[in-house]
This record gives C-alpha cells, sequence and structure tokens, in this order.
C-alpha cells in the first residue's frame, strides 16, 4: 500500500511577518500539503486578513483550528460557518466536545458553506481521557470520530503522542484506508509517525521544531528523509 505524507505548519505566532517571512521561504518545499492557524493569529489580526496575507504567497489549503470548536449549542453552527466561509479558510478543525447534537449540527452547517471538516477528539498530552486520569470518557471520544464518519466526515486528527489510543479508535470507529488523518506531536513533544504505519494518508502537524528551526527549509528537508525512510 503507498503511503502519502505530508507536513502542515501549525502557525502559532503572534506577528503575521513571522507569518509571511516563514510560508515565502518553504511554500514551494513538495513535502508541504498547507498551513494551520489558530487563535493567536485570528484573534489578533482576524481571520480574512491572515488568509488575504497567506493568499498573497500560496495556493495551498488554508486551515483554521479554533482551538476547540464545536463545544457550543448546535444554533451557532451556522453562524461559525458563516465567518468560516467568509474568511477565505479552506478547512476546519472541530473537537465536538458538547455532545452529537452539536456534532452533527457543526458538521452540516461547515458542509454546507462546502468547506472540508477535520474532526479530533483525543489531545496529545497526558491525562485527558479517564484511562489516562483525564475528564473524557475514552468510548465518548470512539463516539465522536464514529458518528463524525458516518455523516460524511473522512478527515480526523490523532495525536501522534498517542499510537494504541489511535489504534483503538481507528478499530472502534470504523474508519478506513480512504480517510485522512491530521498528527500534532512530532518534534518537541516526541510523537513517532514509525508508530502510524496503518495509516495511508498521515499529515504531521508541526509547530514548533520548524517555527524555531534556524533554516526552516533545510529542517524540512530532513523530516522528508525520516518519513521516507518509513515506506
Amino acid at each position: 500500500m503507498n503511503k502519502i505524507r505530508k507536513i502542515i505548519p501549525a502557525l502559532d505566532v503572534k506577528k503575521l511577518e513571522e507569518v509571511v517571512n516563514l510560508i515565502k521561504a518553504v511554500d514551494q518545499h513538495p513535502i508541504l500539503y498547507g498551513y494551520k492557524i489558530g487563535f493567536s493569529l485570528g484573534l489578533t489580526y482576524g481571520l480574512p486578513k491572515i488568509v488575504e496575507a497567506i493568499r498573497a504567497i500560496s495556493d495551498k489549503p488554508v486551515i483554521y483550528d479554533h482551538q476547540k470548536a464545536a463545544t457550543d449549542i448546535p444554533d451557532t453552527g451556522k453562524l461559525f460557518a458563516l465567518v468560516m466561509k467568509e474568511s477565505g479558510v479552506d478547512e476546519v478543525i472541530l473537537f465536538p466536545q458538547a455532545g452529537p447534537a452539536t456534532l452533527q449540527a457543526w458538521v452540516e452547517a461547515l458542509k454546507e458553506k462546502e468547506l472540508t471538516v477535520i474532526v479530533g477528539g483525543i489531545m496529545t498530552h497526558p491525562k485527558f481521557v479517564i484511562s489516562e486520569g483525564g475528564y473524557i470518557r475514552d468510548d465518548g471520544v470512539w463516539e465522536m470520530y464514529r458518528l463524525s464518519h458516518s455523516l460524511g466526515v473522512d478527515r480526523f486528527v490523532v495525536p501522534l503522542t498517542k499510537p494504541e489510543a489511535t489504534r483503538k479508535l481507528y478499530a472502534e470507529a470504523a474508519l478506513d484506508d480512504g480517510c485522512v488523518f491530521y498528527s500534532p506531536g512530532y518534534g518537541k513533544q516526541g510523537g513517532d509517525p514509525q508508530e502510524f504505519d496503518f495509516l495511508r494518508t498521515h499529515f504531521l502537524i508541526i509547530g514548533r521544531s520548524l517555527l524555531q528551526a534556524a533554516n526552516p527549509l533545510d529542517y524540512l528537508s530532513g523530516v522528508e528523509k525520516d518519513l521516507q525512510r518509513l515506506k
């Protein structure tokens, strides 16, 4: 089975100038899939301005991570989807911890606006689900993925720091090779993509390691070589 592995820079900075300079430096690298933006840029400048700045340099997908979206009542999904559409982003990450009614309403609202939906349910850090000492039910997490998939979602966030939990949710939620997986946790958090050889299409979300690299282009080439050895 041919594997597809790409990198998504997580642009978790406050200065737009840093974003522009990084994208100018790395955008032509073939290992890149797109760019993830979050609350720091969104709240500082507003999403339309950020997307406009990225679009002036790159035509790669822009992914918005609200950290964490879909934790409100179902009725706010349409408003959120409208804001996302008007901002110009291509893909939106949801962590629908507010329950199945919110999950379904927000997924449907985003799909109605022809936005790509990505759903996550488990995070990279320790003590998140109950089995780790956290607050979220383990089987509740699997249900987030399972229900999302039944609604036509085929893109999911899975933590690179938790390969066994990812294997379990892959089976419990009846996911398949047609799905695309986005994984934070590479670099500073110590996640190992080699533990995820059961995923056909796997995008690594890389933040601090890339942002702090002396030469981001060389860093990406190094990661590309490491990923090629896994095939």
